[in-house]
């Protein structure tokens, strides 16, 4: 099997490519290029050239990996590695001007379902703001050359960060989430990129996490980031098709889960 060195230096030479692309279309002005799921929930025509960009450049330098974004359909692996893309993760973010976005790559061995796969390698590349997250399996987190650790709880309360789906039918559920976390919460943030925001538990920027309804590509990065840092991850469904993912801190992410964990 090919190293997670190896793997990381692939994904961290595109999602660079692929985030300057990003940000040179967000300077030149971005147009709706669909909708999803919910009207709220934009794809940007550069969301869609971004992840054509970054599945060129993985099919020329990995011939025979497996594809799995958020924008195109999936593609077979065969050599146990699969590629997992947010081409843009945050497009609202971006479309409104916010920098607040990113690219995420992860590179992942075994079936392609996120209950199953094991992550090997995640970049996740913040063009807007400078900065890229990366992490190997066994080879820490780190951002540049800065290794990485997530935060130990503080008497003063955790700063937890959140999302809220785009359809407006969930949003009470939402709010509920939110309200059952904040007896632990020093303050609240809401930024609008999952991979953003798991690189910031990573950090130690943000104590812990807790979303609802987040997708794999979402995570893929994300989520090694976070493990790498010490962290904990852990998700079930609360309701159909909309799985809690919470991260954080090992004392954080324990706190949380009391707090929402389904009653007996």
């Amino acid at each position: 099997m090919t190293a997670p060195a190896e793997l990381l230096a692939v994904a961290t030479e595109i999602a660079r490519e692929a985030g300057d692309l990003a940000r040179r279309r967000r300077s030149e002005g971005v147009a709706i290029a669909a909708t999803k799921s919910a009207l709220a929930d934009i794809v940007t025509e550069a969301d869609q050239e971004v992840e054509h960009l970054i599945r060129e450049r993985l099919a020329a330098a990995r011939p025979g990996d497996g594809f799995f974004g958020e924008e195109s359909a999936p593609s077979a692996s065969e050599t146990g590695v699969t590629w997992v893309i947010d081409p843009i993760d945050g497009t609202v973010n971006y479309a409104a001007g916010i920098g607040n976005y990113a690219v995420s790559i992860a590179a992942v061995t075994g079936p392609v379902d996120p209950a199953s796969w094991t992550a090997q390698a995640g970049v996740v590349y913040a063009p807007a703001l400078g900065e890229c997250f990366h992490a190997t399996r066994g080879g820490g987190a780190w951002r540049g050359e800065t290794r990485l650790r997530v935060s130990e709880s503080s008497p003063a309360g955790a700063l937890l960060g959140t999302g809220f789906g785009y359809d407006p039918a969930t949003h009470a559920g939402d709010l509920a989430t939110v309200a059952a976390v904040m007896p632990i919460a020093r303050d609240l943030r809401r930024m609008g990129a999952a991979a953003l925001d798991l690189s910031y538990v990573a950090a130690g920027r943000l104590d812990g996490y807790v979303e609802r309804g987040l997708q794999p590509w979402d995570v893929a990065a994300g989520a090694l980031l976070v493990t790498e840092a010490g962290g904990r991850l852990s998700q079930w469904e609360r309701e159909e098709r909309r799985r809690l993912f919470i991260a954080g801190g090992v004392s954080v992410h324990d706190e949380i889960v009391r707090l929402l964990a389904p009653k007996a």
